[in-house]
């Protein structure tokens, strides 16, 4: 909404032109492929306002509202990154009794940015982002090097995440113990998507879903004692 306001009265665009420029960078954002090697976020992004605002009013891209239009998109997002008090509630209390590392793909100074902004760093034993790394979700290499950073088994770790392809396919690959997927939307999986052993639909149930796992785990132990003994 500010990028639109600013669209309007710094470059005059009518009201229309400014939706249509704003919807075509958010487009643009979700097919995004970057690689930094190439050419930096920074540029990239100012590149998707610059041909966002060419094709929609024609004419020769102008950097200078491309420019402006990021920065001020980019400051707008970050000041809106808040960790919900209710969570942060909850990420203490599952760290009393759990370690917790906070895995992310993406590019390593966008996603560093976010990170810093919502202020997540104290409720972490690790932070990995996945464009510091030599692969990113879902390959195992990724997963396996999390499990080394907290000196756990994969068997012993729970993914959870909120995309089936990379974090529960991740999880899948890398041999968890399981993965959690967060549905808030509630949406149905296609037929060749991964299969979750659990499904959210609020991280804010996660503890509720781990105390489950430990009461199998611990039914399971039950039996196979009986087992023994018999």
């Amino acid at each position: 909404l500010q990028v639109i306001n600013v669209l309007q009265s710094k470059h005059h665009y009518g009201e229309g032109e400014a939706r249509v420029i704003c919807d075509k960078v958010q487009a643009k954002l979700l097919k995004e492929c970057h690689d930094p090697a190439k050419m930096c976020i920074t540029d990239l992004r100012i590149s998707h306002w610059e041909e966002a605002i060419q094709e929609t009013i024609g004419g020769g891209g102008d950097r200078n509202p491309a420019a402006a239009c990021y920065f001020l998109w980019k400051r707008t997002r970050l000041q809106h990154l808040t960790l919900a008090e209710d969570t942060r509630g909850m990420l203490t209390e599952l760290r009393k009794g759990v370690r917790l590392l906070l895995l992310t793909n993406g590019d390593k100074q966008t996603q560093r940015e976010k990170i810093e902004a919502c202020a997540c760093q104290p409720y972490f034993d690790a932070i990995v982002v996945g464009g510091e790394q030599k692969e990113e979700k879902p390959a195992p290499s990724i997963f396996h090097y999390c499990c080394d950073l907290l000196g756990v088994q994969p068997a012993e770790c729970v993914m959870v995440g909120d995309s089936l392809d990379t974090d529960i396919q991740g999880g899948l690959n890398a041999g968890l113990k399981a993965t959690v997927w967060l549905n808030k939307a509630m949406t149905t999986p296609g037929d060749t998507s991964p299969v979750p052993h659990y499904i959210i639909s609020s991280v804010l149930d996660l503890p509720a879903v781990l105390q489950k796992m430990e009461h199998k785990v611990n039914a399971k132990l039950g039996t196979d004692h009986v087992a023994g003994s018999n």
